[in-house]
């Protein structure tokens, strides 16, 4: 047998049917329009002015707090300034050296040798006697070590010394009389 002769014959799918399509015709007038209400228009336009103004608003507002932080920045810098140069100052005033000159332009001295007291029996042990007129120790002497955060001498506070001589000393920068200086060159 055959295969052909036991086949079925195929059937294509029938088309669909189309819709009929509306016939076109010519435009012969235009539309109505109708006029736009006033009262959207102007809501429109107020709506984005008031954005605008806000918006000018706050960046003058911005603007200023940064000139204002740009300030107090500035304000900071100079008082952390003036602390470590009034913190350097402290350091230096209270060094030794300056301890012990201030002690001895007060009239102190430095004792002698310690006497010690038993008080079961009031017995007094070492020297016993005070301290001599005059100090064993000259903080200002040959042996005193040189101190960088001092910068008056111990007994003198700068305004004495502004007192004594009538007026402040400020250093001044040096005169040019031959115009800028420049480097010599070969």
């Amino acid at each position: 047998m055959s295969l052909n002769a036991v086949r079925k014959p195929q059937v294509s799918p029938a088309a669909p049917a189309r819709p009929a399509r509306p016939r076109l015709e010519p435009v012969t007038g235009t539309a109505t329009r109708r006029k736009p209400k006033l009262a959207y228009a102007l809501i429109a336009l107020g709506g984005a002015m008031a954005i605008g103004a806000a918006q000018i608003g706050l960046s003058l507002a911005i603007t200023q707090d940064s000139f204002t932080l740009a300030s107090l920045s500035s304000q900071q810098h100079e008082l952390d300034l003036r602390t470590q140069a009034l913190q350097e100052e402290l350091t230096g005033l209270s060094s030794p050296q300056v301890l012990a000159a201030s002690a001895a332009s007060l009239g102190m001295v430095v004792a002698g040798s310690p006497s010690y007291l038993r008080l079961s029996d009031a017995a007094v042990f070492g020297a016993g006697t005070g301290a001599g007129t005059s100090s064993t120790v000259d903080p200002n002497g040959a042996g005193a070590v040189g101190n960088a955060l001092i910068q008056t001498a111990p007994a003198e506070t700068a305004d004495e010394a502004d007192a004594a001589t009538g007026q402040s000393e400020q250093p001044l920068p040096p005169a040019i009389t031959d115009g800028l200086p420049s480097p010599t060159t070969r």
